[in-house]
């Protein structure tokens, strides 16, 4: 019986147990042909390791060096840097690299300074630019003794459409999930179904959705 129950719930809630979530699936698609990467706030598990190997050259930038550390023992891309993403311009020249992407690092900037960081991304970038963040503000605190982890902004669907991204809505509906991403009611494995569920309606009203994956092409 309880054989039967898995097979049906991997059946019904695929995605649950994919081992490649949506959102790694929609930048590869995104990337296409581009042969140059930079991972800024890239951390010690970047989930572009396995993207990272069809690419020529990929460069993983973090402000923390324990991450960086770990990055480097992962071997996570072919070059590593210990960089304050702030001051990229002063390490990369204009157009360096086809496509930038930044996974869960803009809600950790204030306001002020993800716009520079969005400005600096135009001048680096060839072809495109990647951010994955929250839809809006999801409060976080510090964690692992980094200070970087804390959420200091919110950057909502709407807001990166002005911006001039196409946006894709993912994760299910904001209502459900908090900090961390983690569903806010229990049982989780029940709610986890419902939110994998509410992907259908974040399709329709994608600006409703928990996370948000922003791509501007140049």
């Amino acid at each position: 019986m309880k054989k039967t129950l898995k097979t049906l719930d991997v059946k019904i809630f695929k995605g649950l147990h994919d081992p490649i979530p949506d959102y790694l699936k929609i930048i590869e698609k995104e990337i296409g042909d581009c042969e140059s990467l930079l991972d800024v706030g890239c951390g010690g598990f970047s989930p572009l390791k396995d993207l990272n190997k069809k690419l020529k050259r990929s460069v993983g930038v973090d402000g923390f060096k324990p991450s960086i550390d770990k990055a480097i023992e992962r071997k996570t891309h072919s070059e590593n840097k210990v960089i304050n993403v702030l001051e990229l311009t002063k390490h990369f020249k204009d157009k360096s690299f086809d496509v930038i992407v930044a996974l869960d690092l803009i809600e950790h900037l204030t306001k002020e300074e993800g716009n520079k960081l969005l400005e600096d991304f135009e001048k680096i970038a060839k072809k495109k630019i990647i951010i994955f963040t929250p839809n809006g503000f999801v409060p976080q605190g510090e964690y692992d003794g980094n200070t970087y982890q804390v959420h200091k902004s919110g950057w909502g669907f709407k807001e990166m459409q002005k911006k001039g991204f196409k946006v894709y809505g993912l994760n299910g509906l904001k209502v459900l999930r908090g900090e961390y991403a983690k569903v806010k009611f229990k049982p989780e494995a029940l709610w986890e179904r419902i939110s994998y569920g509410s992907k259908l309606l974040t399709k329709l009203m994608p600006s409703a959705s928990y996370q948000i994956l922003a791509v501007k092409s140049l």
